[in-house]
């Protein structure tokens, strides 16, 4: 193994094994840290786990314990994988993790690169962007998890982590490969810990890609995956069948939706056009232990169509606001995740082998319930969204995060199997 990720949610785990595998590295991702060597081989391996919004020193514990494990493989270079609108509160977890791997290694520096140009992510003069709007000034300023308010990741960085940051400006990046490594090089002896890099374009990317080879570690989004996978060109396995692997199969499918970002809310809106859909009520996911039952039966009476039925939570910012006051954020979010749990293990044990989810909580829950333990890498549905197919073969998944893919998503994905 060249390449080790540690990612901090199921999607973002997809994004960047997708991207891997479309730059030559045959790829696999492991749900959680294995317990002993896994019976697979690949030129890169991707350790999802559930720590973006977890405590911090969850997150530490977890990451750690990922690299440990990674390191006895024989991971030469380490990429932490964390979201492009950069997704954290003012405690971390992005800046605390990052200190912890770092120190494990033995390393005192690193890049911090996020943007993700092809999905509209960009990093301009230090300030993220979302398709071209400020990420304060984005869907984002609402999440219900972490809202960010501020664009500037120089300052985010600085604010939940031991170091300090300077900013590798688009200007010198355009330089080329060598004056980007005069600027590690100077931020360093600075006292700087991290360099916060400019980018929206794939050039750029490509350039800092060969910029941080020798990096032991490399932190981001699954932008900069593309330019560090080409750094491993000459060590690469044949990779003639690495993505016939991950294509799925016409079986009977379904969707679920529990993100409620923006781009969520509009794929929902244009697939209830043209196919079965459900909404769930939070109300009876607390209160009626019968609904999951009543949900399961629908989904079954409503597969045999074209397209498979929707199950969604997915709501505009108004109404998310009406029900966590009615029943309060942490309960109606609970909730909601546990009926999406049982369900999922309900059709598995009744045929549903294809699973597409959008977002990256509900794809997490859905991951654990069906108890895969790793994935093939597929085909790309859209930038940073694969197909996966369990390593047993016996399911598919298509986990999206919130803001990825184009309106209509869910109907593409179905398009793809064989």
């Amino acid at each position: 193994m060249l390449l080790g990720v540690i990612a901090d949610d199921f999607t973002g785990a997809t994004d960047i094994a997708g991207f891997l595998v479309e730059n030559g590295m045959s790829t696999i991702q492991l749900n959680g840290i294995p317990t002993g060597d896994i019976d697979a081989t690949a030129d890169a391996v991707v350790i999802s786990l559930k720590s973006r919004s977890c405590s911090v020193d969850q997150a530490i514990s977890e990451s750690v314990s990922a690299l440990k494990w990674l390191q006895s493989q024989g991971c030469q270079q380490f990429y932490f994988k964390y979201c492009s609108t950069f997704d954290s509160t003012n405690k971390g977890n992005i800046g605390p993790v990052t200190d912890a791997l770092l120190a494990e290694l033995g390393e005192d520096f690193t890049l911090v690169c996020p943007a993700l140009p092809v999905n509209g992510r960009t990093v301009y003069n230090g300030h993220l962007f979302v398709f071209g709007e400020l990420l304060s000034d984005s869907g984002m300023r609402n999440h219900p998890v972490t809202p960010m308010t501020d664009s500037n990741i120089v300052r985010l960085m600085d604010g939940q982590s031991k170091g300090t940051s300077g900013l590798v400006n688009f200007q010198t990046i355009e330089q080329g490969v060598d004056v980007t490594i005069a600027r590690f090089d100077e931020l360093k002896t600075q006292g700087h810990t991290y360099a916060v890099v400019d980018a929206f374009t794939t050039e750029h990317l490509v350039t800092l890609g060969q910029a941080a080879k020798s990096f032991k570690l490399i932190t981001g989004g699954s932008g900069l995956a593309s330019g560090i996978a080409k750094n491993w060109v000459e060590n690469l396995t044949d990779q003639s069948d690495a993505k016939q692997k991950g294509y799925p199969v016409k079986a009977p499918t379904v969707v679920f939706s529990g993100s409620c970002s923006v781009m969520t809310n509009e794929q929902v809106n244009f697939y209830k056009e043209k196919a079965s859909h459900l909404s769930i009520d939070v109300k009876a996911c607390l209160t009626n232990k019968q609904y999951v039952n009543d949900v399961f039966d629908w989904v079954m009476t409503n597969n045999h169509a074209e397209l498979a039925p929707l199950v969604y939570a997915t709501a505009d910012t108004a109404t998310l606001k009406a029900i966590q006051e009615e029943f309060g954020a942490h309960a109606s979010s609970h909730a909601v995740e546990q009926f999406f749990r049982d369900l999922a293990i309900q059709l598995r044990s009744n045929g549903v082998k294809n699973f597409i989810v959008a977002g990256g909580e509900t794809s997490g829950v859905v991951t654990q319930s069906l108890a895969v333990k790793g994935f093939h890498i597929g085909p790309q549905i859209a930038p940073g969204v694969p197909w996966v197919k369990s390593l047993d073969g016996t399911l598919s998944l298509a986990l999206k995060s919130g803001n990825f893919g184009d309106e209509n998503f869910f109907a593409k994905a179905q398009g793809f199997f064989l």
